[in-house]
């Protein structure tokens, strides 16, 4: 399956002019490739890092996958770097928590007009709605916001309205 990311609206330009997810599932993991088309060389590219769990790597590049539970929902974070994070909340921002489900960054590739990040992440039990987003940095440090939906005045990836699309 493949889905496109839409800007949020009041975003100032940016160096992407496209993002695109595909996607398939694999029993309780879910394979992702982010596809960034645009000016790519404007983009600030987190340095290749140790692969393992990492905080806060939304505040530069970075793409995301929510994932809807029965109890909650979880969120993962996967850098260009190698390195991901992986929380659960038990409702909306509320119950954060290292989860233990794992993810894989399977790395970057690029050409002279887009980038591509591949992923595996382990799916927690009940999961069945996604959403999901990406931060683009720019060489100068503006930021852009892309996600399935924008139902909030700001760009929100945990609101419930994001979750906008049905777990293959």
């Amino acid at each position: 399956m493949k889905v496109d990311l839409i800007p949020f609206p009041q975003n100032p330009s940016g160096p992407a002019g496209c993002v695109c997810v595909e996607l398939e599932r694999d029993g309780a993991s879910l394979w992702l490739r982010f596809v960034v088309e645009g000016d790519v060389d404007r983009i600030e590219w987190p340095k290749a890092a140790e692969p393992g769990r990492a905080d806060e790597l939304w505040k530069h590049t970075c793409f995301e996958a929510f994932v809807r539970t029965a109890d909650g929902y979880g969120e993962f974070n996967l850098s260009p770097s190698g390195r991901w994070a992986s929380y659960g909340f038990d409702g909306y921002r509320e119950g954060m928590r290292n989860a233990d489900e794992a993810a894989v960054v399977l790395g970057l590739d690029a050409g002279s007009d887009y980038a591509a990040l591949e992923a595996r992440v382990e799916l927690p039990s009940g999961a069945d709605r996604l959403a999901l987003s990406a931060v683009i940095e720019d060489v100068d440090g503006g930021l852009t916001y892309w996600a399935l939906a924008h139902p909030s005045p700001f760009p929100d990836f945990h609101h419930s309205d994001s979750f906008a699309l049905d777990l293959p």
